[in-house]
């Protein structure tokens, strides 16, 4: 453990959130967003051991493959309640492994969309559990590419029935839900579609999100932490800057007498996130 010590923003679902950190992924891009960001005094603060615990560290805990069915038999585990410090933010995905359509043998991914429901509300009454002042996003499910899908598909693998249609049906599900217990959701299946050339800029595989398809996945949960009227703001632009006071050891300055301090510069980003 290496300090100070920080809230957290956890990401967790299937191989939508495990791959997020690779490739130009979103889970990757939330945390250089908010790598110096703390959150202001409030309440909602975390103390720890006499210790203020204020700026976000964005972990994921993405299983490659999972259901909904599989993620509530482990949320005692991922999120226990006796936990010393609990989440500041979950963002959960789950859907695209559920949507599949059903094997002759019984087995594999699919899980019945009344059942989906069940599970990801669940989800959602668990993680309220935790505390008082966490906060949750839910992802629906996204669109694939099935053409891509069908060039992709592996020889050591059954058939996989994936269709855009299966995932609208769980996303419409996935947004009543949370509609109906106040969380806040993300429309992914048609926020990617507003893109022209969606099907081949927003893969890797049909399924599996490209770096072009995480800057939308970024950009729409951006949107959302700077709509919440939650206090304190998790929006990085209302959080202050950790370390950011002026030192004499900053660059120095063209004019030979004064320091740059870069403690607030974006300007690596290939994005200015808004």
């Amino acid at each position: 453990m290496v300090g100070p010590k920080r809230p957290l923003f956890v990401l967790f679902g299937s191989s939508i959130v495990q791959l997020s950190f690779s490739n130009g992924g979103w889970g990757a891009i939330l945390s250089d967003i908010y790598a110096r960001k703390q959150s202001p005094w409030h309440p909602f603060m975390f103390f720890n051991d006499s210790m203020l615990i204020r700026e976000a560290d964005v972990i994921s805990r993405g299983y490659y493959g999972w259901n909904s069915r599989r993620a509530i038999q482990v949320l005692d585990q991922v999120f226990p309640k006796d936990a010393a410090i609990q989440p500041s933010l979950v963002i959960v995905y789950f859907g695209g492994n559920d949507s599949m359509g059903p094997h002759s043998s019984g087995l594999g991914p699919h899980v019945p969309l009344p059942e989906y429901i069940e599970n990801m509300k669940k989800i959602a009454i668990h993680l309220k559990s935790l505390s008082d002042t966490i906060r949750i996003i839910f992802l629906g499910c996204p669109p694939v590419n099935e053409a891509k899908l069908r060039e992709t598909r592996s020889p050591y693998l059954s058939e996989l029935v994936r269709t855009n249609e299966l995932c609208r049906n769980y996303s419409e599900a996935c947004i009543e839900l949370c509609e109906e217990l106040h969380i806040k959701v993300v429309d992914l299946w048609t926020a990617i579609q507003k893109r022209e050339d969606w099907l081949n800029a927003c893969f890797t595989d049909g399924v599996h999100l490209s770096a072009e398809g995480s800057k939308i996945v970024v950009e729409e949960i951006l949107k959302v932490l700077k709509e919440a009227e939650w206090e304190p703001s998790l929006h990085w632009k209302s959080m202050p800057t950790e370390f950011a006071e002026d030192s004499p050891y900053d660059l120095v300055a063209s004019d030979g007498k004064t320091t740059l301090n870069p403690s607030e510069w974006t300007f690596h980003r290939e994005i200015q996130w808004d």
